[in-house]
This record gives C-alpha cells, sequence and structure tokens, in this order.
C-alpha cells in the first residue's frame, strides 16, 4: 500500500509555505504527485443604481480574486519545489466545496490547523472538520510551523469504532515507516477496547506496535493524550474523526473538536 496523489490546500496565511513544504516532503518519501488546490469565491453585485459604477465595482472585485489565486499559484510553485511532480487546480469558489470536489484525485489531504491561535486563514481558508465530513478521503491535519513530517514516532488514538478503523487502515503507509508505534487507548474502559488486537493486526503488516492503556486522570482525554504526545516525543497521531451534521453545522464530540485545535504535532484523521 503506498501513496500516489497528495493533495495540499492553499491559502494564503503565514503558514501555508510549510504545510506545502510539509506535503512535498511527503511526496518526495512516496514518489507522489503533489496537487495543490486554492480557491476564493466571487461574490457578485447585483445591478443596482448606476449600472457603471456596478460593472465597474464587479470587474474589480473579480480581478482581485483571480490575483488572490495567481498569489495562491506561485506560493504553491515556491515552496514545493522542483523535486517533485506537481500540479494545481483552482476556482472561483467556495474553497470547502472545491477542495472536498478535488480530494476524489486524492490518497492524502494535507490542510492547516485552525484555533484562534493560529490566527485568521482568510478567504481560501478551509474548515477542517466539515471537510473531513465531505472528503471522504484522510486529511492531516497540520498545526502552523511544522515544515516537514518525519512520522518516526507515531501513535495510534483507538477506540473501536468504525472511524478509527477507517483512520488506521488510511495511514497504514506512514505508519510502516514509523520506528515506533503504540496504540492508545484512553478512560476507565480503556483495556477492553481491543488494543491488543489492533497491534496484531499492524504486525501482519510488518508494523511493530505496542498497546498503551492510560488511565486519564483528572484531566480531559484531550488534555491526556496531549501530554502523552509531548512525553514520548510523538510526531504523529492517527485517530478517528467523530461527528455529525446538524442543521449544515458540523457538531465533533470533546475529543475530536480539540485535537482539531490544540493537538501541535500532525494528525491524521478520517471520518
Amino acid at each position: 500500500m503506498t501513496i500516489s496523489n497528495i493533495m495540499v490546500s492553499l491559502d494564503l496565511a503565514a503558514a501555508a509555505a510549510d504545510r506545502v513544504q510539509l506535503a512535498a516532503g511527503l511526496a518526495r518519501e512516496f514518489e507522489a504527485r503533489l496537487t495543490g488546490v486554492g480557491a476564493c469565491q466571487f461574490q457578485g453585485f447585483m445591478p443596482v443604481g448606476d449600472v457603471i459604477e456596478v460593472l465597474h465595482t464587479y470587474e474589480v472585485e473579480e480581478r482581485c480574486t483571480r490575483e488572490r489565486l495567481d498569489e495562491a499559484k506561485a506560493l504553491f510553485r515556491r515552496a514545493a519545489g522542483t523535486e517533485v511532480e506537481t500540479a494545481w487546480r483552482s476556482a472561483l469558489a467556495r474553497p470547502l466545496d472545491h477542495l472536498a470536489e478535488q480530494s476524489r484525485a486524492a490518497d492524502l489531504v494535507v490542510v492547516a490547523r485552525h484555533s484562534l491561535a493560529d490566527g485568521d486563514l482568510g478567504p481560501m481558508g478551509i474548515p477542517v472538520g466539515a471537510l473531513l465530513m465531505e472528503a471522504g478521503r484522510p486529511v492531516l491535519v497540520a498545526p502552523p510551523g511544522i515544515k516537514r513530517l518525519e512520522a518516526r514516532r507515531a501513535i495510534v488514538a483507538w477506540k473501536n469504532t468504525p472511524e478509527a478503523r477507517r483512520a488506521l487502515h488510511d495511514a497504514l503507509p506512514l505508519l510502516a515507516r514509523a520506528e515506533t508505534v503504540q496504540v492508545v487507548t484512553i478512560g476507565p474502559g480503556a483495556r477492553r477496547e481491543g488494543a491488543e488486537d489492533v497491534a496484531m493486526h499492524l504486525a501482519g503488516h510488518g508494523i511493530t506496535a505496542t498497546a498503551r492503556p492510560l488511565a486519564q486522570p483528572d484531566i480531559s482525554a484531550a488534555d491526556e493524550l496531549i501530554r502523552f504526545v509531548q512525553h514520548e516525543g510523538v510526531d504523529l497521531v492517527v485517530m478517528g474523526a467523530y461527528g455529525h451534521s446538524r442543521l449544515r453545522e458540523w457538531v465533533f464530540g470533546g475529543l475530536t473538536r480539540d485535537m482539531l485545535q490544540l493537538m501541535p504535532v500532525c494528525c491524521l484523521m478520517s471520518h
């Protein structure tokens, strides 16, 4: 099992170049194509008032939107370098819709972590939670400032659910390159989640893994997982994304929500 096409979401935020470099590094490692995807919604104006003025405003807004996409394309080309095969796909469209549509040709989609501390991603930014629900592809959530993913020390945040099983399967190409893999379960029922079976399953793919139940003291599961990640020097977390749609608003459980905003290392998530 391998990865043949990696897609990376482009915006004009400060960390965009780091994200492209991270994705390009994975593309080199897997000898994969790297596709940059950018979109910006162009809001046309209804012809109200002076027609000439309205048309002028319309043309200015369209030109600014296209210039923003051109800038994103140039950033992608610079940051991706020349060592990998690249492609670029852009549109005057809602960024989430465009990336979800293009992800049909991706094995892995790389996007920015987005929390209040990360700053505004601007009009080209992607809401990660909604993408997880709509893309049907594994999504690698990259915090700002990380330019390379070694994936040498990985953990699988395991819960015996379809989402976690899907994430585990999607992560096999990355886990196969890790030096250590731990299957982590959290909470009072941690030892009943079947982590040992998961470790044996990974062994069948040539991946040495150990089961690691965590008791979860008087802190949240997210805080315990982040503390474990930092203590163990983990650089990749694999987990399922749990949520549902309510009136087109994606609602997530506490762990998924916190991981999308707080995890300090790359997190591969599947729904």
